[in-house]
């Protein structure tokens, strides 16, 4: 594989991202939640960061970024730089951020935060969502708007089939349940949310999921669809309406 990504769980239920491009051997790290964690995958591997890509300035994603940086780059969104731990190489919307031979697109994914950014490896297949798009879900709107998150989740929606979502919790089991409130006679739903609770009784992490997998099963990502809507008696409303009041009922689940 070009990019070898490894999942580390970190504090009570967040997970960091290490990359190694095979072909330079340069290691890449998502998100900062918990030194020790990552510091042991790295010693056990024998690897040396050489980059910290940050999401979004929330503490359980960037506080152990400078007991980790070392001589490793940090890269953030510039446009929250004020809120970020200092940045090494500022990017927006549309940048590329280069590990070795892996090739990053930045996505700008707002609605958790205004800030909030996506990386999105094409050549790998991995998208790097955080707490933008979610495995079962997405983040809570706390910054940004209702149209704003649906903007950002069709944003990443539209990649292609085979992409892999790693995002930045586990938080899969309670998604599922809330799912089967909303889109219950979806059988594909009730057959994962069966294969996620097994999952997650023997202690395995439900990421990465396929995107096309996300399209069938998230609700949040199936608001565009008729018998979706019609199953919340929201066929005439436009689809963000729709994504708004399914986010109004997750909040309150």
């Amino acid at each position: 594989m070009p990019l070898e990504i490894v999942t580390v769980p970190c504090l009570r239920d967040n997970y960091a991202y290490l990359l190694r491009d095979a072909a330079s051997g340069r290691v890449g790290l998502v998100d900062a939640p918990e030194a020790g964690p990552i510091e042991a995958e790295l010693a056990k591997r024998n690897w040396m960061l050489d980059l910290i890509l940050i999401t979004h300035h929330h503490a359980d994603h960037i506080q152990a970024v400078d007991a980790l940086r070392g001589g490793a780059k940090v890269v953030g969104n510039r446009a929250d730089r004020a809120r970020l731990p200092r940045l090494d190489v500022e990017v927006g919307p549309g940048d590329a951020v280069a590990l070795g031979g892996s090739v990053a697109e930045v996505l700008d994914v707002p609605g958790h935060t205004v800030g909030h950014v996506a990386y999105y490896f094409a050549e790998a297949g991995a998208l790097f969502s955080a707490d933008s798009l979610m495995v079962m879900g997405c983040g809570r709107v706390f910054e940004g708007t209702a149209d704003e998150m649906w903007e950002s989740l069709s944003r990443m929606a539209a990649l292609p089939d085979a992409t892999l979502v790693y995002s930045g919790h586990e938080y899969a089991e309670s998604n599922a349940r809330f799912a089967l409130t909303v889109d219950g006679e979806n059988v594909a739903l009730r057959t994962r949310a069966a294969e996620i609770a097994a999952m997650r009784a023997r202690g395995e992490p439900t990421v990465p999921a396929r995107l096309d997998l996300e399209r069938r099963t998230n609700p949040f990502l199936r608001v565009r669809e008729a018998d979706f809507k019609s199953r919340l008696g929201l066929e005439n409303s436009p689809d963000a309406q729709v994504f708004a009041e399914v986010r109004r009922r997750k909040d309150a689940f």
